[in-house]
This record gives C-alpha cells, sequence and structure tokens, in this order.
C-alpha cells in the first residue's frame, strides 16, 4: 500500500507533469493532449514491475525531439496523420523495450557508449533549442529542421512578437532561479499558473494552446498498423538510446541508497510504458530525471509514487482545457530549461584530456546529430557505429613483450585481447621477434597478459608453437583460457590452480627448469635477464 510519503510525492509530481506533458508534446510536433495522454498512461504502467521506487516516468525532452525527428518526415505537425504515427512509434518503442527485458539482454542499452552519448546529448540538445525558437518568438516553424526553423525565425525581425518573447524569457529565468531553491520548491505550477492567468484575463496578443479535449484517453487497439516498416528503426533507436536517462537515474538513486535495482525488470516497465502510451493516443515516453528528483526529496518509498502521479493525470484530464489560456511560448521556456543543463561542451574538453579517439567519437556523433537533423536517430547510429569501431581497432593492437636471459631463454609476453581478428597480428609478430634474435635456443610463451582467448587465438598459438622448431614452454596460463588450453593443446600438462611454483608447463620440445620468477630448480636466482619489446 502506498505510503503518506508516495501520496505526497505523486501529488507533487503530477502538479509538474501536466504542463511538462503538454510542453514535450509540443517539441515533438504533437497536439498537447498527447503528451497529456501519455502523461497519464505511462507512469501508472511502468509502476507495475519497474524497480527504481523514485523513477517517475512520462514525457520527455530528448525522447520527444527523437520522436519528432522519426515522424516529420512522413506528416506536418500537429496533423490526425502524425499523432497516429506517434501512437504505433510508442508502441514499437515499449515492445522492443519489453523483449530486451524478457530476454534479459539490457547489455544493448549500453552499446552507446559515453563519448557518443555525450556527444549526441549536446547536439541534441541544441537542437532542442533552435526547435523552440519560433514559438519564443510567437512564429510558426518553416522547417522540419530545427536549426533552419531557427534561422528562419531569427531572420524575420519585423514579424517577432515582442509579448511573446519577454513572456517566454520571463518564464526561462524564473525557472532557472528557482533551482536554487530546491527540488520541492514548485516553480513550474507557479509558471503555469502564471501563465494561464497572462492568456485568459489579459490582451496577451501572442497563441496560446487553446482547445483541449476533455475526457478520458480514447484507448484503440485499431491503430495505423500499417506504419510499421517505417517506424520499426526509428522506434528500436529510441528504445535503446531513450533507455539510457532511466538507466542512469534508476543506478544513481540505488547506489545513494545502497540498493540492488534490475535493469531488466526497468526495461520491462518502460516496455509497458510506452505501450500503454501508445494504446492511450500518447507517444513515447521515458525516465525524468528532474521529475525523479522531485519525486524521491517529497518522501516517495515505493513505486506507488508514480502510480499515483499517473492516476492524479488521469483525473485532471476532464478539467484540462482549464490550460487552454495558456500561451505557447511558455512551454517553449519550459522546455529550453529542461534543455539547458545538456549544454555542455566542456565534455569534449574533458574527454580529449582522457582519450583522443574517444573525443573523435564524441566529436563525430555530435555533427552527425546536427546534420542529420530532424532524423537525429542517424547521428546516433553514427556513434554506435564508430563506438564499436573504436572498440574493435583497439582490440586489434596486439603487443609482444620480449625478455630475453643470457642462456639464450626468450621469454615472450602478447598483451592485448586474442581472438579471430587480432590472431594473425600476433602470429606475425611472435614470428618477428623470434627472427630478431636469432641465438634464442627456447621460448617461454607467458599468456597470462591477454585479456581474453577464443578458439581461433589459441589455434595460432598451436600454430606458431609447431612452426618455430625451438623448443617452446607455454607459462601462466590464466584461468579463462585454462579449458581452452586444454582441448587445443591436449598434450600440455596444465599446473594446479592451487601451486603458483608451477606456473611454466612443457609444451612442445623441452623441459623449463626456471620457474616463472627467474628461480632455478634448487631455489636461486636464476640468469639475469635482458628486457626488450616489440
Amino acid at each position: 500500500m502506498p505510503t503518506r510519503g508516495d501520496v505526497v510525492a505523486g501529488l507533487s509530481v503530477a502538479l509538474i507533469l501536466l504542463p511538462q506533458g503538454m510542453a514535450y508534446a509540443q517539441l515533438a510536433g504533437l497536439p498537447p493532449i498527447q503528451g497529456l495522454y501519455a502523461a497519464a498512461a505511462a507512469p501508472i504502467f511502468a509502476s507495475f514491475v519497474g524497480s527504481s521506487p523514485y523513477l517517475q516516468t512520462g514525457p520527455v525532452a530528448m525522447t520527444s525531439l527523437l520522436t519528432l525527428g522519426a515522424l516529420t518526415p512522413l506528416a506536418p505537425e500537429n496533423s490526425t496523420e502524425l499523432v497516429a504515427y506517434a501512437a504505433v512509434l510508442a508502441v514499437v518503442v515499449g515492445v522492443v523495450r519489453l523483449l530486451l527485458g524478457l530476454l534479459r539482454a539490457g547489455a544493448f542499452a549500453y552499446l552507446l557508449s559515453e563519448p557518443a552519448i555525450n556527444g549526441f546529448l549536446v547536439g541534441g540538445a541544441i537542437l532542442i533549442v533552435a526547435s523552440q525558437v519560433p514559438p519564443l518568438l510567437d512564429l510558426d516553424s518553416e522547417s522540419a529542421n530545427p536549426l533552419g526553423a531557427a534561422a528562419a525565425a531569427l531572420a524575420r525581425p519585423a514579424a517577432w512578437e515582442l509579448a511573446a518573447l519577454c513572456l517566454g524569457l520571463a518564464t526561462v529565468l524564473f525557472l532557472v532561479l528557482s533551482r536554487r531553491l530546491g527540488p520541492l520548491f514548485p516553480a513550474v505550477p507557479l509558471v503555469a499558473a502564471a501563465g494561464v492567468v497572462v492568456g485568459g484575463l489579459t490582451a496577451y496578443p501572442g497563441d496560446l494552446v487553446g482547445d483541449i479535449p476533455t475526457g478520458l484517453p480514447p484507448v484503440t487497439f485499431d491503430l495505423m498498423w500499417s506504419a510499421l516498416p517505417q517506424l520499426l528503426v526509428p522506434g528500436a533507436v529510441i528504445a535503446i538510446v531513450g533507455f539510457a536517462e532511466p538507466v542512469a537515474i534508476a543506478r544513481r538513486f540505488a547506489a545513494e541508497d545502497r540498493q540492488h535495482w534490475h535493469p531488466d525488470r526497468e526495461l520491462i516497465g518502460q516496455g509497458l510504458a510506452n505501450v500503454a502510451a501508445g494504446f492511450a493516443g500518447g507517444y513515447p515516453t521515458g525516465g525524468s530525471l528532474s521529475r525523479s528528483s522531485l519525486n524521491r526529496a517529497a518522501g516517495a518509498t515505493t513505486r506507488w509514487s508514480g502510480a499515483i502521479t499517473g492516476l492524479l493525470v488521469l483525473a485532471a484530464l476532464p478539467i484540462a482545457d482549464v490550460l487552454s489560456p495558456l500561451p505557447r511560448t511558455v512551454l517553449a521556456g519550459l522546455v529550453l530549461t529542461a534543455a539547458l543543463p545538456l549544454l555542455d561542451p566542456r565534455v569534449f574538453s574533458r574527454q580529449w584530456r582522457l582519450s583522443r579517439p574517444q573525443t573523435g567519437v564524441a566529436v563525430a556523433t555530435f555533427v552527425a546529430t546536427l546534420a542529420f537533423a530532424p532524423r537525429i536517430e542517424r547521428g546516433v547510429l553514427v556513434g554506435v557505429a564508430l563506438a564499436v569501431a573504436v572498440h574493435l581497432w583497439r582490440e586489434l593492437r596486439l603487443h609482444v613483450q620480449a625478455e630475453l636471459t643470457v642462456d639464450g631463454t626468450l621469454h615472450l609476453r602478447p598483451q592485448g585481447v586474442l581472438y579471430y581478428a587480432s590472431a594473425p597480428a600476433l602470429q606475425d609478430q611472435l614470428v618477428e621477434v623470434v627472427a630478431c634474435h636469432p641465438g634464442t635456443r627456447r621460448i617461454v610463451l607467458h599468456l597470462n597478459e591477454l585479456g581474453r582467448i577464443d578458439l581461433s587465438g589459441m589455434l595460432t598459438i598451436r600454430a606458431v608453437l609447431q612452426d618455430l622448431h625451438l623448443p617452446v614452454t607455454l607459462g601462466d596460463v590464466p584461468q579463462h583460457g585454462r579449458r581452452l588450453v586444454s582441448r587445443v593443446l591436449p598434450e600440455v600438462s596444465l599446473p594446479p590452480d592451487d601451486d603458483p611454483r608451477e606456473r611454466d608447463t612443457d609444451v612442445l620440445g623441452g623441459a623449463d627448469t626456471t620457474t616463472a620468477d627467474g628461480r632455478g630448480p634448487g631455489g636461486g636466482r636464476g640468469p639475469s635477464r635482458r628486457r626488450m619489446s616489440r
């Protein structure tokens, strides 16, 4: 049963979610009511199986921008067709997340590396800000590309509505300054109430939200299923990319509370939320950091808080028309304020100090996100491809360290990951290193610095050992490779795990009388070594 804290937290979040749902629907190119439908259905169904007691689900900025990019090439903004497409897209997102959760494949949510996420978030934040320039100036958007729409609006200063601009900037300023008062300060409800007063009781000349349908969501399973082929790829991208935010939120709060959380359960909960939002006439949803932080600060202790939030929004739908006088520039101010924390170009300089290849991934993802706008899911795919390419490039690089003793024993220590793609490079390096030491009488090959060994890599090692025509000893076999070594080289007798003294094992044509620490059979210090690397 819900606690008193759950009720208070659910009410507090609902007061924010009502205007935010409308604002994020505007960002997605949808009528405000679609945001309210999603805000009612998603939190209720996410609370059924979610793992985090604090995570608040509903319309969020980045998922709304991804929705805009996926749908605007298919239908005009605020059109009936776009609303129908948005509902199907939400179901696709939900089904993908459900499948990933049920198959316990939550690792797919981490395909986007942190540098790629950083590049995408900064690029996405710029596009969010650009998309809100026309409504901030009380102008219609003239381009599906947010950057083009912003440029066109800024190029027409004679058409700007100064009252709308001043009201929108005042909204942003108030919301930014109110952050100093803590998450419990009801800044968003106050801004929404003030906007309703200005739009309804004054001669405000700008655009208003206008008519809002009242009543419960029009739940239907008869969606535009013919649009599925066009929405599968964008839906899968949104499902994976959009899950990064709820994952970060849930993991952060779980760490602070020293509690365990289940990413697969969270995937199932987010999947149910999106499926419900789609059938209720909404659009794709995600986890909100600001609303989750408020939920936690207001005293939430169980997932009931999310259900209460959704039920309160649902109860408000029959009287949603009280928000009809709300100026659209106020909604633009709400979206702008949510995007401002993401505009942090310092992430690139910080990344540069840590890793230049990963900085390249971040910058390329950033550029691709802007270049492909409004189809920003393509920028995400570029980030995924580059992150995988850099990872493979690193794993292809093997380094062989060589130590030659005065008695002609060559100790070889390959470092890296030995798998089918890097195996030929290892073979070439081993042959080259041996060729550079013509006085070598025997070889000790140490495997403990290989992070992973697959079958192709082990077969390569066997081929090298057979082709060198020298006594070879296999030493320091790591635990993760012992089983594979015993299968590929059955003639090898591996030392017991619990005997650290037996670290070198006779393999082909020779017995090693010097252990890995350099001591001879009697325990004395063996011959000195000269260290070289290749």
